[in-house]
């Protein structure tokens, strides 16, 4: 038969060093005991001071491209709303070159003092000058002006008239 330890020791902990704990029982601890900094001393450790990390050129360089790139796909985009390939029939256009070749269309208010031609019909297709003239007679007996444009992914045709 085995004897149970003495009341009050742990078998286990044989020729362990104790841990300076603080008193228990609400007694306050004295300077110069362990586990309080001597007297006149700060508490903790002061922290050093994080050393400050320096933005290389590089990273710069690389935030400065990225956003000049989102900025003129936004432009681009921006820009392309106002073209001849977003026009709807009764929207107002106006020309921005002189060349009759490429003409530059652009929606534009109707209310806008630029507002040179009315949108008549819009027929989705590629069209040759002879035949977008008939086309133009079949959707709008008094159009005035015909508009084709092709080769950039949707081809149209805008029957128009002055405004």
């Amino acid at each position: 038969m085995t004897t149970p330890p003495p009341q009050g020791q742990n078998p286990f902990a044989q020729n362990q060093p104790q841990a300076p704990y603080p008193p228990q029982g609400g007694y306050p601890q004295q300077p110069g005991q362990p586990g309080l900094p001597p007297q006149g001393a700060a508490p903790y450790a002061p922290v050093p001071p994080q050393p400050r990390r320096k933005v290389s050129f590089k990273t710069i360089k690389n935030v400065v491209l990225v956003v000049a790139a989102i900025g003129v796909i936004a432009g681009g985009y921006i820009a392309s709303q106002d073209d001849a390939n977003t026009a709807k029939v009764g929207d107002c256009m106006h020309r921005g070159s002189s060349d009759d070749n490429n003409p530059d269309l652009e929606v534009v208010d109707c209310g806008d003092s630029k507002a040179q031609y009315v949108v008549l019909a819009k027929i989705e297709g590629n069209y040759t000058a002879l035949t977008a003239e008939s086309k133009c007679e079949e959707k709008a007996k008094d159009f005035q002006y015909s508009y084709t444009e092709s080769g950039d992914g949707s081809d149209f045709l805008l029957c128009l008239k002055d405004k």
